[in-house]
């Protein structure tokens, strides 16, 4: 598969940043604008490793 490599540095990303929502939200007072902006970004990388999984 071409997008091998690809697709597995965004799932690498999408992992660091499951792992930093999941920091933010132990937080006593979460950054509910981070973590909003997080969670778009791990969205938008979901979204891009389906597209070059599609395109296989």
């Amino acid at each position: 598969m071409m997008h091998a490599p690809r697709i597995r540095a965004l799932q690498s990303r999408h992992a660091e940043i499951e792992t930093r929502i999941a920091h933010e939200g132990t937080r006593p007072r979460p950054d509910d604008a981070a973590l909003a902006k997080l969670k778009l970004e791990k969205l938008h990388l979901k979204e891009e490793m389906e597209r070059l999984r599609r395109q296989h």
